[in-house]
């Protein structure tokens, strides 16, 4: 809708000019809203109000998209879109169905390489972990509707100090070596540590932490299938990398380059080592190599990491990297997931069964379910802490907004089935879709195609979860506002049924980008 507004407005300003225009917030600012007054008034030698209010007018007289248009100051031009307008959109989603929404531009789009979770395999799958995780699988799908093609990536950290680490914690909690202070300690040790016992010939412990990290890892990928977090390629570190001597390969690129430089013994790149002075590589190095891999072996248009609040000091240094290979920095993009603290009765609660140290994504789970966990982290944009309400999310009432936003779906679902109706009649009049809950109700399910479009542009997921509950309360509104099944005549019958359709599509849909189930009953 908002490109039709666009296109509305460029008939009287020009192509040439930037059209800004957003969905407005509140009722009195009309249905959409653009601020093209204030970019024209240097150009016109106006103030902003005195061109909005002969933009507005030129667009009474030429366009037939709007009911009403109206100049703001201090130079604002407020739209609201025409009930036919809205009527003919609800044609459209119920002939498109599961394809509304998506793309209809024709130009490539890009090859994209998302990677999300790359939790280290040296424990379970924690709370935190997926945050990013919930977000990573919704971002890949909306970005995959917008016409990307994306491919959803797991970075496998099996190789280096964290899993020689693993190892010496192991062999310690079976008495073989000594145990030290930064070993990893819980209950998933002492499970490992019985389980390796029979296969563990020396004291090598780099060796038996490979044997630990593949059992870990496997444990992962099982709570990531519970959780419905899914993804394409799993990219081991040490297979890919270390095995295939990239790294060496990266050094030597970037020493022909002149971008490395040596100093206290050690090899670096910026303000970054990549060689030790021991000789030994960095995780800096083995980094750089993976984005080589990614960015230039296998040359996706753009790689978007999503990454734990402990890196973002680090983010910077990556994009540096990148570019010293010679590659855009804008072609990397780090999204950095903020904390998050599990919370009962207002006060931070701890339920691992590991340790007491951290929440697993399988006790969440456990617990409040599923779509809960995914709903309730997709709630939240990634760059905010925020508190997870284990009361709420268990709820199963109106007050939880995944139960509220699935209802939602259901209503829909049982009216048709009261109905006996799957499409809509031949000859259904949408110009008796009336009400004022029904106009609210349709603009609602219009905005759709726009939100997908600015998620992929600016990866803002958590709009589509507040969206799923604006939608919801359109509809539960519009139910109790007008009649459905007991309308006044058979053809209002009809047009209120097929905007109840319109409802289910456009929830459905968004149900699929956000990995929400689609419940038939509750």
């Amino acid at each position: 809708m908002i490109e039709l507004v666009k296109k509305e407005i460029a008939k009287v300003v020009g192509s040439d000019i930037p059209i800004a225009v957003t969905a407005s917030e509140k009722p009195e600012f009309g249905h959409y809203s653009t601020n093209v007054a204030f970019k024209l008034a240097g150009q016109l030698k106006k103030p902003p109000f005195e061109i909005a209010r002969e933009l507005g007018e030129k667009l009474k007289a030429t366009s037939d998209m709007f009911s009403k248009v109206e100049a703001m100051a201090p130079g604002f031009v407020n739209f609201w879109i025409a009930p036919e307008v809205l009527r003919a959109e609800m044609g459209g989603i119920l002939k498109q169905k599961k394809g509304y929404g998506e793309s209809k531009v024709k130009s490539p789009k890009s090859k994209v390489n998302l990677e999300y979770v790359s939790a280290n395999p040296t424990g379970p799958l924690t709370m935190a972990n997926g945050r990013g995780g919930f977000y990573g699988h919704a971002l890949a799908n909306v970005l995959e509707s917008a016409g990307n093609k994306v491919t959803r990536e797991y970075y496998v950290n099996d190789a280096g100090n964290q899993i020689r680490l693993l190892g010496e914690s192991i062999l310690a909690d079976l008495g073989i070596a000594a145990s030290a202070e930064n070993h990893y300690k819980g209950e998933y040790i002492k499970d490992l540590a019985k389980s390796l016992k029979l296969k563990v010939k020396s004291k090598d412990a780099e060796q038996v932490g490979k044997l630990a990290a593949a059992i870990l890892f496997k444990s992962i990928k099982a709570s990531l299938k519970k959780a419905g977090i899914k993804h394409d390629v799993w990219f081991s570190e040490d297979a890919n990398l270390h095995k295939k001597n990239e790294l060496a390969k990266t050094l030597e690129f970037l020493k022909k380059k002149g971008a490395t430089e040596e100093k206290d013994g050690a090899l670096w790149l910026g303000d970054g080592v990549l060689v030790k002075s021991d000789g030994n590589p960095t995780y800096f190095l083995a980094d750089l190599a993976y984005h080589y891999d990614k960015l230039i072996k296998r040359k996706f248009d753009f790689a978007i990491d999503i990454w734990g609040a402990d890196h973002h000091g680090y983010a910077q240094r990556m994009k540096k990297g990148v570019e010293a290979l010679g590659v855009d920095g804008d072609k990397l993009k780090i999204l950095i997931t903020q904390l998050v603290r599990l919370v009962s009765g207002g006060k931070e609660v701890r339920m691992s069964k590991r340790k007491g140290e951290f929440v697993t994504m399988d006790d969440l789970i456990g617990e409040v379910g599923a779509d809960a966990a995914r709903f309730f982290f997709l709630m939240h944009s990634l760059d905010t802490h925020m508190d997870f309400d284990l009361d709420l999310a268990k709820e199963k009432s109106n007050k939880n907004p995944v139960y509220y936003a699935q209802y939602a779906l259901v209503r829909c679902s049982n009216i048709l089935l009261k109905a006996k109706v799957k499409s809509p009649k031949s000859k259904t009049d949408l110009s008796l879709l009336q009400s004022d809950a029904a106009m609210n109700l349709m603009l609602e399910l219009v905005k759709f195609p726009d939100l997908i479009t600015q998620t992929a542009e600016d990866y803002q997921v958590h709009r589509l979860t507040k969206y799923a509950s604006d939608i919801a309360k359109a509809l539960h509104l519009f139910y109790e506002k007008d009649r459905v099944l007991n309308a006044e005549n058979a053809s209002l019958r009809d047009a209120r049924l097929a905007l109840v359709m319109a409802a289910k599509t456009v929830l459905e849909n968004l149900f699929d980008l956000l990995g929400v189930s689609k419940p038939k009953k509750m």
